[in-house]
C-alpha cells in the first residue's frame, strides 16, 4: 500500500491517476508546461500527504482535490499571477479541421475556460471536478460533504450561470 512507504504501489497509483490529473489540469490553466510543473507538485504534495488519505472517497477524487488547490495557490501567488485574456489555451489539432476551424475551437475553448474560472469557488470546483477532472458526481458529493441530489443542483446553477456568461459575450 502506498501510504505504507510501498514504492510499487505508489507507481501503480501515478500510472492510473496521471494523464487524467495532466489533463484537469491543462484545462484549468490552458499551459501544457504549467500543466507538467502543477502535476508534479500534486503527486509531491499527495505523497507528503498520503498517510492522511482515510479511504472515505476514491484516491483519485483525493487527489483532484489536491490537483485543484495546487492551480489555485499558483494563480494566487503576488507576481505570478497572468490574467485570464493574456493566456492563450494550447489545444490539439485536428488535422482533418482547416486553420480557422481550429481558430475558432480554440477561441471558444478559452472563453469557455475563462468563464469556468469566473464562477464561483463552488461552483467552479463542481464544474471542473466533474467534466475536467471526470469524477463520479457521488465522488464530488462526498468529497464536499453534500448530497448527490445538492451536487447535481450545484451543477445545474453552474451551467445556468456559465450559460449567461457565455451570452452575454457574444451581445
Amino acid at each position: 500500500m502506498a501510504a505504507r512507504g510501498d514504492r510499487q504501489a505508489a507507481e501503480r497509483l501515478v500510472e492510473e491517476t496521471y494523464s487524467k490529473t495532466f489533463a484537469a489540469l491543462f484545462k484549468l490553466c490552458g499551459d501544457r508546461e504549467l500543466a507538467a510543473d502543477l502535476t508534479q507538485e500534486t503527486y509531491r504534495k499527495a505523497w507528503v500527504a498520503i498517510g492522511r488519505f482515510n479511504g472515505r472517497s476514491r484516491f483519485s477524487t483525493w487527489l483532484y482535490r489536491i490537483a485543484y488547490n495546487t492551480f489555485l495557490n499558483h494563480i494566487r501567488r503576488p507576481g505570478r499571477v497572468v490574467p485570464l485574456e493574456e493566456r492563450q489555451a494550447a489545444t490539439v489539432v485536428d488535422p482533418g479541421c482547416s486553420p480557422q476551424e481550429r481558430f475558432q475551437r480554440s477561441r471558444e475553448a478559452e472563453r469557455t475556460r475563462r468563464a469556468v474560472m469566473g464562477l464561483p469557488e463552488e461552483l467552479r470546483f463542481a464544474v471542473t471536478a466533474r467534466f475536467w477532472g471526470e469524477l463520479p458526481v457521488r465522488e464530488i458529493a462526498r468529497q464536499q460533504g453534500i448530497s448527490t441530489a445538492g451536487m447535481r443542483k450545484r451543477l445545474r446553477r453552474a451551467f445556468q450561470q456559465l450559460a449567461m456568461t457565455l451570452e452575454e459575450e457574444l451581445t
